[in-house]
């Protein structure tokens, strides 16, 4: 016997047993950028690697230890994209959508990183995304914030996450701050742990991130981002917290707050939950207004966020909210006899054509009754739909409710398109 080949560590399958509450995120973040006037865009799965160095940073952990890259026939580096950003921005350079322009975009699909598969953390993951280029002002900031706001209320998660905000400040005054920060760190060196002690060289304000909590307990003491920020950076932040004020939007500023990425400045933010352990982190974004510039753009500022669905998934499926994991179908045809089996294919196209959202399946292959009748239970229909001799002669069918505690009824072929009223 052959061997049985299986999926490739961390990159899963999504069952049907599965799908039924992916489509419900999905279906609910289609509605909510439309609602705000997003345009969807969709990026290659392979970019050049160039790309997520130039944006991401070669000294990050994302670069250096977890991009799926190779070489093609040709020679050239390839990425199977480990985020959506760079692609984007990338995307808008190459076909002249940003340039002086104002757009608002989102895409979702596979993304790829070479880490230890964890819960909600795997090396095939799925992320939403939403961008917005040629704004500049704390506005559209906080229009980030309420679609994020929005989406937890249409998953009906709103009271499970929190909102974290920071500033970066510019690029020089984050230079600044890095020179202050890497003075305390050094104090403190032989109590840092060796990821520190290497990001204390390559990129400091990751350290803030770290949670290590021998790490933390230094971290809390040293000097804040917050405090050493521009003037521009100050106001624009100032404006942000008094928008979200006026919209009741609760946040607390974090001074830890920094993104991984080497691209972001001044606003970033994060919604995070308790309920995912370590993998807290909902959904995380801010400003980059230097990227498309850095990756051979005319400057344009830019703002946006990503979530990883698979993290979003378990924090939806922890709650058991009702009518999300609606499985099977609404109506299961039967036949009784070799007419009634000739005839069903037309009459299942009757039921679709007269009902078009309802989920409808035909019994195929033959059966008695008895056989049939439980394969209608194993689908989970409302309805079952029996046609016999007898419903043909009558133009008729017989709706047996098996969901609810009612007798069979005989309904009228012109009649089909009342049994939406019936699931």
């Amino acid at each position: 016997m052959a061997k049985t080949i299986q999926a490739i560590r961390g990159m899963n399958d999504c069952l049907p047993s599965q799908t039924s509450i992916w489509q419900f995120i999905e279906a609910n973040i289609r509605q909510v950028v439309a609602n705000y006037g997003y345009q969807e865009i969709r990026t290659p799965i392979v970019e050049s690697t160039d790309l997520f160095k130039r944006s991401i940073g070669e000294v990050t952990d994302i670069v250096e230890k977890e991009m799926y890259s190779f070489d093609d026939r040709n020679g050239d580096s390839l990425t199977l994209r480990p985020e959506g950003t760079a692609c984007c921005v990338r995307a808008g350079n190459e076909h002249g959508l940003l340039y002086n322009q104002q757009q608002r975009l989102w895409y979702m699909g596979p993304m790829f990183r070479h880490e230890r598969p964890q819960k909600g953390r795997y090396r095939q993951f799925h992320q939403f995304g939403v961008e917005a280029y040629g704004l500049e002002g704390p506005d559209i900031d906080v229009e980030m914030i309420l679609i994020g706001a929005r989406l937890w209320k249409a998953f009906g998660i709103e009271g499970q996450v929190e909102l974290q905000i920071n500033s970066l400040g510019s690029a020089e005054a984050r230079a600044k701050y890095k020179a202050v920060l890497v003075e305390f760190l050094q104090q403190h060196h032989d109590k840092l742990d060796e990821d520190s002690q290497r990001r204390l060289l390559t990129n400091p304000l990751r350290v803030l991130d770290s949670k290590n909590p021998d790490v933390q307990s230094i971290v809390k003491n040293a000097p804040k981002l917050i405090d050493h920020l521009d003037e521009e950076s100050q106001q624009h932040f100032s404006l942000l917290c008094e928008r979200l004020d006026n919209l009741g939007i609760e946040y607390t500023v974090n001074p830890s707050l920094v993104r991984g990425l080497d691209y972001y400045n001044r606003t970033v933010f994060e919604w995070v939950t308790t309920l995912l352990g370590a993998q807290g982190t909902v959904c995380a974004g801010g400003r980059y207004d230097g990227l498309v510039e850095q990756l051979g753009g005319k400057s344009s500022p830019a703002v946006g966020f990503a979530m990883g669905l698979e993290r979003l998934v378990l924090l939806v499926e922890s709650l058991n909210l009702p009518n999300i994991h609606k499985q099977g179908v609404d109506i299961y045809l039967m036949a009784m006899g070799e007419s009634a089996q000739r005839s069903l294919a037309n009459i299942a196209e009757a039921v679709r054509n007269t009902n078009p959202s309802l989920r409808v399946q035909q019994h195929c292959g033959a059966g008695n009754f008895k056989k049939q009748m439980k394969k209608a239970l194993a689908s989970k229909a409302k309805l079952a739909l029996i046609v016999g001799d007898d419903e043909l002669e009558n133009n008729t069918v017989t709706v047996k409710f098996l969901a609810e505690d009612k007798e069979q009824i005989n309904l009228e072929m012109a009649k089909l398109a009342s049994l939406g009223s019936m699931i």
